[in-house]
């Protein structure tokens, strides 16, 4: 324990040091520069500022301005003005006295007591920057996010459709495009996805299109390849004739659900062949950017999960273990319902989720700040949405089970169906909006036009 000590004790200043990176400015330009970034404007904003500010202190410092603060290196000062990066800062500033050894003495939190101790022998007049990247902001120790340590979070959320479609095209600059490619609809085809993901999109349709003998990337590639990144890699599976049939009908329940119920997102595909660890997939797309969900919503995507199984049962009258990752999502979509958001009655506006989100912190619920009796309302609450929605897309498969066979006869058929043919099999065209297409978006009208 004392060696262990010992050695939490020089920290950073012993082995973390030997496996930093230095970078040092050459007489070249540097290779990656703001112009090659895009997507989330503030936050590219917030360190075009902090870059200004080791160029020009003076311009800040004369009006009483101070360089924000960080963890400072002797390296460090002496090659100021200059940057110093610690990625997964989580890794060493997690809370302290959370599941350490006797005392809390272990190696990481002595590795946090000595980075707060730096922190607070910074001298504000040099010009060293400490950018430190996580992703899990909540489990740091209060004490490195005070004023006068990390002055500044920056955060970086997922872009939205505009900040999808700047990403490309920073990420297509070098790639030769066909005629036929639009990157507005493509990027209101890639919901969620971050900007690592969308560097892989055009990777991945460039390789697409060099294996098809192509001279450009064209768009049947941009949309194969994002078909294999959301839906995963085909796999050469031999289904038996029932289990085929079983996995049309799971998918055709999914998404005749989800066009029949309202403010659910359009179901843009359909497939039974095997994708990753999927027998088969319904790939549906939000026709916008959405920040606040209603309880319809959420209901709707909760019955629309659960249209699979009940599918199987109205047809087959037996389950499968085809529903284990619709019943996962529900059980957690439904607990943040009731726990987050307020949307049961019976437990009322209570948040009861801790600090990360999570309703149990630890094993039996270790942390939860309410009772017990509290947790068996929420339980009950739980399953009583979940069996209230499963009950209701029973009722409604079974009052369209001839939409729902036809469905389910052209997947065998064709194997895949795109959104216009989804319609046409189950006679629902797709609805005009009020205005003509001049009033819609222009990235959803072209993806509509593109996709039937």
């Amino acid at each position: 324990m004392v060696s262990r000590s010992q050695q939490g004790a020089q920290g950073m200043f012993g082995t973390g040091r030997s496996r930093a990176r230095r970078y040092e400015p050459s007489g070249e330009a540097p290779k990656v520069t703001f112009a090659d970034v895009a997507g989330i404007d503030e936050a590219e904003n917030e360190l075009v500022e902090v870059v200004d500010f080791l160029k020009n202190p003076q311009k800040y410092q004369r009006l009483g301005g101070t360089i924000p603060k960080g963890v400072l290196f002797a390296q460090a000062k002496r090659e100021a003005p200059c940057i110093v990066f610690v990625d997964e800062l989580d890794a060493i500033g997690r809370r302290r006295g959370a599941g350490g050894l006797i005392g809390g003495n272990d190696e990481r939190e002595q590795t946090l007591n000595q980075l707060l101790v730096e922190m607070d022998g910074f001298d504000s007049r040099q010009a060293v920057i400490v950018l430190a990247a996580t992703n899990r902001p909540d489990v740091l120790d209060p004490a490195l996010l005070r004023p006068g340590r990390f002055d500044r979070r920056v955060v970086v959320p997922r872009p939205d459709e505009v900040g999808c479609e700047a990403i490309l095209r920073v990420h297509t600059r070098g790639v030769p495009l066909a005629r036929d490619v639009d990157l507005a609809p493509i990027a209101a085809a890639t919901p969620g996805l971050v900007g690592a993901e969308l560097r892989n999109l055009v990777k991945e349709a460039a390789l697409l299109a060099a294996r098809r003998g192509k001279e450009a990337v064209d768009r049947h590639d941009f949309l194969d390849a994002l078909e294999k990144i959301v839906l995963g890699v085909e796999r050469q599976l031999a289904l038996r004739p029932e289990d085929r049939r079983r996995v049309a009908y799971h998918e055709a329940g999914h998404a005749l659900i989800g066009l029949l119920l309202p403010e659910t997102n359009p179901v843009h595909k359909l497939s039974i062949v095997p994708r990753g660890q999927a027998l088969g997939v319904t790939y549906q797309l939000p026709e916008d950017d959405r920040h606040n969900y209603t309880e319809t919503y959420l209901r709707g995507r909760v019955v629309g999960a659960l249209g699979g199984r009940a599918a199987e049962e109205v047809v087959c009258g037996v389950a499968t273990t085809g529903a284990e990752n619709d019943l996962r999502q529900v059980t957690d979509l439904v607990r943040q319902m009731v726990t987050r958001w307020g949307m049961s009655k019976e437990v009322g506006l209570l948040f009861l989720a801790g600090d990360d989100g999570q309703s149990f912190l630890g094993p039996g619920g270790a942390g939860r700040d309410y009772s017990e009796a509290t947790a068996a309302l929420v339980d009950r609450e739980v399953k009583r949405i979940v069996d209230e929605a499963y009950a209701e897309a029973v009722a409604m498969l079974t009052r369209e089970r001839a939409r729902l066979d036809a469905l389910a006869a052209a997947l065998l058929e064709r194997e895949s169906l795109e959104e216009g043919e989804i319609r046409a099999v189950v006679g629902l065209p797709k609805e005009q909006p009020p205005e003509e297409s001049p009033a819609a978006p222009a990235a959803r009208a072209a993806f509509s036009a593109a996709d039937g």
